[in-house]
């Protein structure tokens, strides 16, 4: 699901609000979380899940083309947690009980 389908299928929920409301609400939402991992901050939406950033340490990496040392910055990445309600939500569904993939 892209972000216009999730303000879609709110719109489509909510009747009494405006479509063009709706997205802005959702991207509020959204930019209120970016600004917050950004500020280095966890965000917490309980039975949903748990936003957070780690940084990973500069390191030296290599070219796969040259096989040449390269130096990797420090960088800081987002990680998400899934709260308790959405993993027993998931697996009430049967959400990835397919075969396991070999490899």
């Amino acid at each position: 699901m892209i972000k216009s389908e999730l303000v879609l299928r709110i719109a489509e929920r909510n009747p009494h609000l405006y479509q063009r409301d709706v997205e802005i609400l959702v991207n509020a939402i959204l930019d209120t979380i970016a600004d917050a991992l950004a500020r280095g901050d966890r965000v917490e939406l309980r039975g949903f899940g748990a936003f957070s950033v780690k940084r990973r340490e500069a390191r030296k990496g290599r070219n796969p083309r040259t096989g040449a040392a390269v130096a990797v910055s420090e960088k800081a990445i987002p990680v998400f947690k899934t709260g308790k309600e959405m993993r027993q939500r998931l697996n009430a569904a049967g959400i990835g009980d397919g075969p396991a993939e070999a490899e």
